[in-house]
């Protein structure tokens, strides 16, 4: 070793130690603390950097065991335990109702109700003619008063923990009923196990600790000049420390978006340089706009592809806007004033305002269409909800490209148009086949299917023609095309990925050095 060269090596945190120290110390982090006035992350860093020049070796380490008191221990050794207080109350008031000692000492009925059921067990309660909880006049069992006996050492101590060497068989015994490792809020304790590892100054250490002295090096010299040190002028009085210029500077990783992020926000530039405008809308919906608006039968196979997940509380909106709920219903019911005769059924005012959490992209769509400009020609980017097996090509929540265009003269090539857009310069794609589909709210519906290099065919998304009985129940009397894309499955080929879930995993520098490389 170069002792010389290790000496202008040394932090502080290590000259002192090794000024300090000889071999035949044994060297904790708390020795450390107490004697060199270390917090215990300075007393750890001196360890490592001393073992990292072989200056120090681990010699021994020990696990320990400690109990910390939670803000519901704290509250029990304040007010004492159920137990106490249940059998103290029935003893005061005579035989109880579990409801009634629950409200008389100020708990949930749940926890009376373990309490009694385990006091019942050691004969201290027992259940009369009357159902009522009645004292047996038996005296507590050990366990309850070690209990409180611990709560109050735990809340007493300056840390709040006990440590396990310190406690006999019968505590430990009962602290295992009362401790949990995670998700303590519920119980007394928590338990976390620290480790004691001793170490003892090793190889050159007598050496470099011999030089240090010879050239008066003490690890107090100074690293740093403050503003304070130059005002007062201390600085003139200490000596300093010495730096290396050849040590390179700590690496600076400045933050970078998500490429996945930066996807989505190239395909609303594409769109919005073609006069498109942005919509969005809330991820809950009602039946009525994820469905009924779309043209739906509320009671059919048809709406099976949608296994939407439902909200339980609440489980319905307030109301549905007039008048588009009427002329919803009356296009179920009959056709309303779309020309057709409807899907004959009596419409369920009530099943329209379940909620739900949205399940395709077009429920947008729906919402735009009764406040949209003619012409115009909008778009967003949607988060979607749908029970699904999750594979390569299949999410159970995606996102979807959704737009349409209003005006009198747009027909189905104008769609294709829009399609091969999508496909070929956002999406990336080189083979594009359009395939006829069905959706209920279309007329005629086109599935736009692209060849991914190691996927193969795989559907992009669907698209038609909004029938009269979507577009005249919002009052829109002029053509309407719609599209729903998997944008998640366009990021596939732009971003050159094989799996769908690669887009949401956490190594993000895979996701962009794999860019547009299969």
């Amino acid at each position: 070793m170069d002792i010389t060269s290790t000496i202008k090596n040394l932090h502080p945190l290590e000259i002192k130690v090794l000024l300090k120290y000889t071999q035949n110390d044994e060297l904790t982090s708390s020795r450390l603390q107490k004697e060199l006035d270390y917090k215990e992350g300075h007393a750890n860093q001196a360890f490592s950097w001393l073992g990292g020049k072989e200056l120090v070796k681990e010699v021994s380490r020990t696990p320990h065991t400690f109990f910390e008191i939670t803000d519901l221990g704290r509250q029990l050794a304040k007010d004492g335990t159920v137990e106490e207080r249940a059998v103290k109350f029935v003893k005061e008031n005579g035989a109880k109702t579990l409801p009634e000692i629950a409200q008389g000492i100020g708990v949930e009925q749940k926890d009376i109700g373990s309490a009694f059921g385990q006091l019942s067990k050691e004969g201290i309660f027992k259940m009369n003619e009357e159902k009522k909880a009645e004292y047996t006049g038996k005296e507590l069992p050990s366990r309850i008063t070690l209990t409180s006996s611990l709560l109050k050492k735990a809340s007493e101590s300056s840390d709040g923990t006990l440590n396990q060497d310190d406690l006999s068989k019968e505590e430990l015994e009962v602290l295992s009923g009362l401790a949990k490792k995670r998700g303590a809020t519920d119980s007394p304790f928590k338990t976390y196990t620290r480790e004691t590892v001793v170490y003892k100054l090793c190889g050159e250490s007598d050496a470099v600790a011999a030089e240090l002295k010879k050239v008066g090096v003490t690890g107090n010299e100074i690293g740093e000049i403050t503003t304070k040190m130059l005002e007062s002028g201390e600085w003139k009085k200490g000596t300093f420390r010495g730096y290396n210029i050849s040590i390179p500077p700590a690496r600076n990783i400045p933050g970078r978006i998500n490429p996945y992020v930066s996807f989505l926000e190239s395909v609303k530039d594409k769109l919005c340089s073609l006069g498109f405008q942005e919509f969005d809308g809330p991820l809950v919906e009602t039946e009525f706009w994820n469905g009924d608006a779309l043209f739906m039968p509320q009671f059919h196979a048809a709406r099976d592809i949608h296994d939407v997940y439902r909200i339980k509380n609440p489980t319905h909106a307030k109301s549905i806007e007039e008048p588009y709920l009427s002329n919803v219903a009356a296009v179920h019911e009959n056709g309303g004033k779309s020309g057709s005769r409807g899907w004959n059924y009596t419409f369920d005012r009530d099943f329209t305002k379940r909620l739900l959490l949205r399940s395709q992209g077009t429920v947008l769509s729906a919402h735009q269409l009764h406040k949209a400009e003619i012409p115009g020609k909008y778009f967003g980017i949607a988060r979607c909800f749908r029970y699904d097996k999750v594979d390569a090509t299949h999410l159970s929540d995606f996102y979807q490209t959704e737009g349409i265009v209003l005006g009198k003269d747009v027909n189905l090539k104008t769609l294709l148009g829009f399609l091969e857009m999508f496909a070929k310069e956002i999406a990336g794609a080189e083979e594009v086949k359009y395939v006829p589909g069905y959706f209920p709210f279309t007329e005629p519906s086109i599935e736009v299917h692209i060849k991914h290099p190691k996927l193969g065919w795989f559907e992009l998304g669907g698209s038609g023609i909004f029938r009269p009985e979507v577009t005249k129940a919002m009052d829109v009397d002029v053509p309407v095309l719609a599209w729903g894309i998997g944008i998640d499955r366009m990021a596939l080929m732009a971003l050159g990925l094989n799996d769908l879930r690669e887009l949401f995993c956490e190594d993000i520098e895979k996701v962009r050095l794999r860019k547009a490389k299969f």
